[in-house]
This record gives C-alpha cells, sequence and structure tokens, in this order.
C-alpha cells in the first residue's frame, strides 16, 4: 500500500509510514480493555486483585459490593483476560491475569492514582 497523499501540506514530514500505522481492529483491541477499566467499581476490584488472590464473598466484603455485582465485574474482566481464577473444592479464587498487559495496567493506575488522588 502506498503512502496516502494528504490533504494539507504543512511543512511537517510525516515520518509514520501509512502501511505502519495499526490497524483499527487494533485499537478497538486496545479500546476493549480500557472499556474494562472505565468502570470505577471494575478498576477497584481489578486493583485489589492485583496485590491478592481471593474468593468472590472476600472481594464483595472488601469493596463493600453485593456479591451477583462483583461476580459481574469478575466476568466480565475474566472474558478480557485481565484476571484468572482456579477452583479449589467450592470456592473459586480470582487474581490478576500473570500478563505483561494485566501487569503494565496495574502500574498504570496506582501511577494516575499517585498524580491524581489526594493523599490520606
Amino acid at each position: 500500500m502506498s503512502d496516502p497523499i494528504l490533504p494539507h501540506d504543512h511543512g511537517q514530514m510525516l515520518e509514520l509510514n501509512a502501511d505502519l500505522i495499526p490497524s483499527a481492529d487494533n485499537f478497538q483491541i486496545v479500546a476493549n480493555v480500557f472499556k474494562q477499566l472505565s468502570d470505577g467499581s471494575r478498576l477497584r476490584i481489578f486493583w485489589l486483585l492485583c496485590h491478592c488472590e481471593e474468593c468472590v464473598i472476600n472481594i464483595s466484603s472488601l469493596v463493600r459490593m453485593s456479591s451477583p455485582a462483583v461476580s459481574h465485574h469478575l466476568k466480565q474482566m475474566k472474558a478480557s483476560g485481565l484476571i484468572k481464577s482456579r477452583r479449589e473444592g467450592k470456592e473459586v479464587y480470582y487474581k490478576a491475569a500473570d500478563t505483561e498487559q494485566a501487569e503494565l495496567l496495574h502500574h498504570m493506575i496506582e501511577k494516575i492514582m499517585s498524580i491524581t488522588c489526594p493523599s490520606p
């Protein structure tokens, strides 16, 4: 694919070859991950699971939400690959996925919180 002819010449060199611009599908994948974290409750649960492994009942207690609400958020985050689960007897335990993506999001959340949230 050849570089497009830009409608406006602003006198700047476009150093990025049009073929190197990621596809809209790639950006949609990233948007879907951010959509998972656009809910404050889900974000809080994800942050918690970056620090520990817990069952739904304990997560519910820690974040002061109903178990069905927490389960709903966990299902969405698991489907997007941000968290994983394991069964032990009748209990299911959740924690952040051991992926570079989850680790990066965890660090990003903590960095943004440190620069935007007031100190306790």
